[in-house]
């Protein structure tokens, strides 16, 4: 295995690992723990840490070493307030003809993964879903920036996702993402932003 491919298996391994609320913002990074977890050396671990820090997922303490990146309660408002604003522009500017294989697709992983309590991989299929709602409006400048803008918030959702997964029916997550997709399957703009609205994103803060 090459160190380029290290590295990429090392970056796969940590996002998903943070971003499925294994890792909480701000848990400490230990190298020797993270090498002989990975089973990889020192040298593509901090490349693949580096990379995951440009992602704003990892960051780096002057002589304490990497942590979960942590937000602020500020941070988290105006990423919400960023992600509307690119939400409702993508929706509003999405044309009649519009191919749904794709959001299809993202929304059987999402079923799929329920249903085998895969966490890590429910994780990223709520990405997905999301991103390929926005990416419909066949802006893929804004569909870039809005995945961006998804992951990190997904830092915080992360979180509470996993506790969500402990009181609430794991079919929930799945009627909500049903329900989205069934209003985008309509192409009712009003309907799609109200879905959206209630979808349930904001309750992952609290």
């Amino acid at each position: 295995m090459t160190a380029y491919s290290l590295v990429e298996l090392a970056v796969d391994r940590l996002r998903r690992d943070i971003l499925s609320g294994r890792n909480d913002p701000g848990e400490r990074l230990v190298e020797e723990q993270l090498t002989k977890r990975l089973g990889i050396s020192r040298a593509p671990l901090r490349e693949a840490m580096r990379l995951l820090a440009e992602q704003g997922l990892v960051e780096h303490i002057p002589r304490r070493g990497a942590r979960v990146a942590t937000l602020s309660d500020d941070d988290v408002r105006e990423l919400y307030e960023v992600r509307d604003v690119l939400e409702r522009h993508a929706v509003t500017t999405t044309g009649e003809h519009r191919d749904l294989l794709r959001l299809r697709s993202a929304l059987d992983t999402i079923r799929a993964a329920t249903d085998a309590g895969d966490r890590p991989a429910l994780a990223d299929a709520h990405r997905r879903f999301h991103v390929e709602v926005v990416a419909l409006s066949g802006n893929r400048q804004l569909t870039a920036l809005y995945e961006t803008i998804l992951v990190r918030i997904q830092l915080y959702m992360a979180v509470n996702m996993r506790r969500e997964a402990e009181t609430a029916r794991a079919s929930d997550g799945v009627h909500r993402h049903e329900r989205l997709f069934a209003a985008v399957e309509r192409g009712d703009t009003a309907e799609i932003l109200t879905a959206l609205s209630a979808h349930g994103a904001r309750t992952y803060l609290s």
